[in-house]
């Protein structure tokens, strides 16, 4: 199969996602659904419009286009490592395997390991081809692979920088996103941003989890654009996030400022916990964007007029690499 009947392969799968997944899969869909809470049937729907929006043949040529790709005699197998922490964030690194024409092996997350298989053998159907170049592991060790894609928290980062130190690598470590407000947003920019707060709850590394505000910004502007989410407090997990984060800020005499939903502590970290948002005052603006070049490899996207776009964290296209590290030109090398 050569590189425009792969990307054909794709395009028939992104019209699946827009309709025929609803009603061929609604079993898997609420299976996902009750296996991780943080699943929910809104979510999952997020995720799947979001990918059939890529899936289509003008996205995936504007993506492929330009690195000219020769088309591969000896395929690679590649081991893909998945996170969990959003409905399908491991398949843009499937997607990226096949679509090079290398083989994948599939170690998926026991938090996200229903949605993947569904899509997966949509896709086997539609082109029978891509049985043998797609597996699955639940263990990874004693097996060998040509390269390797991993994606966790720092502390797994050091555990696979360490099992695949003589491999050719990815390793993706914890990432957090920012905002940075001059003070003089409009309403659908300050709307796009409670988007990048709230959306999956805020459990992706593109969710925003800190602000950069202007000397006497007036938190309310905020709490009122954020309020169309008040209802996430509602979701079971969720609250109890929020619940715990209260009581344990309160007790260490921790100054909070919050609205029922969401919890916002003036705080210079950039990893604030679940349900809660940090912000930080600035003077000047050259202050922060010093902090922001001198974490650039602890952040995954900042948020502003001038850099990415108020609500647009969560639907990222195909050419926005996670961390920054071209896929499509690693898997070129091997």
């Amino acid at each position: 199969m050569n590189l425009q009947a792969r990307i054909q392969v794709f395009t028939k799968l992104g019209k699946y996602l827009k309709t025929d997944i609803y009603q061929e899969a609604e079993e898997q869909l609420h299976l996902a659904e009750v296996l991780n809470p943080w699943f929910t049937k809104e979510n999952i729907a997020s995720a799947l419009s979001a990918w059939q929006e890529q899936l289509s043949a003008d996205m995936l040529s504007a993506w492929l286009s330009p690195y000219k790709l020769k088309e591969v005699v000896n395929p690679k197998k590649v081991l893909v490592i998945m996170a969990g922490n959003i409905p399908l964030v491991g398949f843009h690194d499937l997607l990226t395997v096949l679509i090079s024409g290398h083989k994948v092996v599939v170690k998926m997350s026991s938090a996200d390991n229903v949605l993947l298989k569904v899509i997966i053998v949509k896709l086997i159907s539609i082109a029978p081809e891509f049985k043998d170049s797609i597996c699955f592991v639940d263990e990874v060790k004693n097996r060998k692979f040509d390269a390797v894609i991993a994606t966790g928290s720092d502390n797994s980062a050091q555990y696979f920088e360490y099992y695949f130190k003589g491999a050719k690598k990815i390793i993706r470590k914890n990432r957090r996103s920012v905002a940075v407000l001059d003070g003089a947003e409009s309403a659908m920019e300050l709307n796009g941003l409670a988007d990048d707060v709230f959306a999956y709850f805020g459990l992706g590394c593109r969710n925003v989890s800190k602000l950069f505000l202007p000397k006497r910004y007036d938190l309310n502007k905020l709490f009122e654009v954020f309020f169309p989410y008040s209802h996430v407090v509602d979701h079971k997990k969720y609250g109890n996030n929020y619940d715990y984060n209260k009581a344990i800020f309160l007790m260490g005499s921790n100054k909070l400022v919050e609205n029922g939903f969401l919890l916002m502590k003036e705080d210079k970290s950039l990893l604030s916990p679940t349900a809660m948002l940090y912000y930080e005052y600035y003077d000047d603006i050259e202050t922060v964007e010093q902090f922001i070049e001198e974490n650039a490899k602890q952040l995954q996207c900042v948020v502003s007029k001038k850099d990415i776009a108020f609500g647009s964290t969560q639907k990222p296209n195909l050419w926005d690499y996670s961390d920054g590290v071209d896929t499509i030109e690693f898997l070129r090398t091997l």
